[in-house]
């Protein structure tokens, strides 16, 4: 009898604890910043099954199998996995994160050296970068089966934030593929035409980067193509409580990243550019309009579309380089002076290097901070909840937006024409947009209380 009543008894502690232990995640996931992130994750998955699917139609590799295949084969870029990985350690202790790191590296390492005794060369790509993929893989299927309640939707949040980055390269790259497929017709000689506004730059920037030789050139090279690994370092400064705190901030530069990766190749879809090195230059080959760039700014005509190749994404209006590297000086901001320092240096390098090397027009760096300055405004009201003057940001940054781009469009010959008056016009529009933002945000600031004075006292006699 007392060991049917004792098994009785465990039985009804064990529900219990059941009970309450599921209770305990579901309440977790009924948080509505859980509910928030569980609805982006769904939507970033929609978005690249999307894409895949997209991509196969025209008999291209999607985001996901190109994700997959770095599981085992030489990822494309190494130094962006191992940036993932810094950023789903921001959940982790220090103790987790050196085990971490270690195993990353001898997984590298085993791929290393089972590469090198079957004579496999890479010949693309990085020969590391697996090991970091293969960590944040694990620590996802900790969270599921090892972890629950907040400590699996933190773990989950880390290791989501790791993958989106990586995800987020393969779509872009996936949705370059797809504009040069779909926009047989390209609009530089409406760009180029509305850039004498501003004096051609890119062809004064290509010359003066061809003047400082190979050193000058593989600096920006360097500084353009690791653009992510910078975003990456401020993010870490900015999430650097996150372990402690077992939050998440409400806004940092990563949902900045993201948000822009999104919505500029849709703009790339209205507004399909090449740039100048292509359009104007020896790298479009037959289907350049004339081998100019960088030497001699084209002519002012009447512009109208040009046929291009179906290889050279349409990738220029906006300028997301300027974009991501605006976001990234704009959150180094409340860092210590090496990250401010850091942040300003690679927003300079980047506006020489879309220049210097001829993937823009100086129209399109107005255009990309302009976009980034609106979507930043946007993301910050969401954050704080919309008033009167973020919701005055956001519709004056989108007008200026618009408006840049129908300008470019509609008047470029007169754009050309009337240089002084409408060079000064394209910088105002920017100028005030950055104001407004600047302003807005101090007001948004939270003030410190002032200090009370202690009264004086009268001295005793």
């Amino acid at each position: 009898m007392s060991n049917k009543l004792a098994k009785q008894l465990i039985s009804r502690v064990s529900r219990v604890f059941s009970r309450r232990s599921w209770g305990t995640e579901f309440a977790a996931w009924r948080q509505p910043r859980a509910v928030l992130w569980a609805a982006g994750g769904a939507v970033a998955l929609g978005f690249l099954i999307l894409l895949e699917i997209a991509a196969r139609r025209y008999g291209l590799p999607g985001p996901i199998t190109n994700q997959v295949r770095e599981v085992v084969f030489p990822p494309k870029s190494g130094f962006l996995l191992y940036a993932s990985l810094a950023l789903t350690m921001v959940v982790l202790t220090w103790r987790q994160r050196i085990i971490a790191i270690g195993a990353a590296i001898g997984i590298d390492v085993g791929f290393f050296l089972v590469r090198w005794a079957a004579d496999i060369k890479v010949t693309d790509g990085h020969p590391f970068g697996n090991g970091a993929l293969w960590v944040i893989l694990g620590y996802g299927v900790i969270a599921v089966t090892r972890r629950a309640g907040r400590e699996r939707v933190l773990l989950l949040k880390g290791v989501g934030l790791g993958l989106l980055l990586v995800a987020g390269r393969k779509a872009g790259d996936t949705w370059l593929l797809i504009t040069s497929r779909t926009r047989p017709a390209v609009l530089d000689p409406y760009v180029a035409t509305a850039d004498h506004a501003l004096g051609s730059p890119s062809w004064l920037a290509g010359r003066i980067v061809r003047a400082t030789g190979p050193i000058g050139a593989h600096i920006l090279d360097y500084v353009y193509i690791q653009l992510a690994v910078a975003a990456v370092a401020v993010a870490a400064y900015q999430l650097r409580n996150v372990a402690v705190e077992r939050r998440f901030p409400r806004h940092h530069l990563v949902r900045t990243f993201l948000v822009i990766g999104l919505l500029g190749p849709v703009i790339y879809m209205i507004f399909p550019v090449v740039g100048p090195v292509f359009a104007y230059g020896a790298d479009g080959g037959n289907w350049a309009v004339a081998d100019l760039w960088p030497g001699t700014p084209p002519p002012i005509h009447t512009p109208h579309p040009i046929p291009f190749d179906e290889i050279t994404p349409r990738n220029c209006m906006p300028s997301l380089h300027t974009a991501w590297a605006t976001a990234i000086f704009i959150h180094s901001r409340k860092g210590p002076r090496a990250l401010r320092f850091a942040g300003t240096f690679w927003l300079i390098a980047t506006l020489c290097a879309t220049l210097g090397f001829g993937y823009h027009y100086g129209v399109d760096l107005v255009a990309g901070a302009v976009f980034v300055v609106t979507v930043e405004a946007a993301l910050r009201s969401l954050e704080r909840g919309w008033d009167r003057s973020g919701i005055r940001l956001v519709v004056h940054g989108a007008t200026a937006f618009g408006v840049l781009l129908a300008s470019y469009r509609y008047l470029p010959t007169e754009m050309a024409e009337y240089p002084w008056v409408f060079g000064p016009l394209i910088i105002l529009a920017m100028g005030s947009v950055v104001r407004g933002y600047v302003r807005t945000t101090r007001l948004w600031e939270p003030k410190a209380a002032p200090v009370r004075r202690p009264e004086p006292q009268p001295e005793p006699v």
